[in-house]
């Protein structure tokens, strides 16, 4: 599974941006699909999650702010940012997980195998 993130770039507080992330290869594999964030000197961070069911989790200061959606079609998840904040600005990768998750299960980042090679949002105050 390949995934291929677009999308970041420089935006002022309080405004939106929308990441994609395209999924190639063996997409049948994939159980879920998730967004999760790495500021400098920080953990990473779990974002959002999308399951096949089209089930969705969310997790840590991005929640209500955020909204996470795929296109099956498009092979694509995207993530909606909205009321953006200066902690905001993180690499944001996208990743895959071809095992079963529900719930918390879905935010283990150490679960998912696959991840694209991340794109840089900047929230500017």
């Amino acid at each position: 599974v390949q995934l291929v993130e677009s999308g970041g770039g420089l935006v002022q507080a309080g405004g939106s941006l929308r990441l994609s992330c395209i999924v190639s290869g063996q997409i049948s594999r994939t159980f879920a699909l998730g967004w999760f964030r790495q500021a400098p000197g920080k953990e990473r961070e779990f974002v959002a999650s999308i399951l096949w069911s089209e089930m969705t989790y969310y997790g840590g200061s991005m929640k209500g702010r955020v909204t996470i959606s795929r296109d099956n079609a498009k092979n694509t998840v995207y993530l909606q940012m909205s009321r953006t904040e200066p902690e905001d600005t993180a690499v944001y990768y996208c990743a895959a997980r071809t095992t079963y998750c529900s719930g918390d299960e879905c935010s283990d980042s150490n679960d998912y195998g696959f991840w694209g090679q991340g794109t840089q949002v900047t929230v500017s105050s």
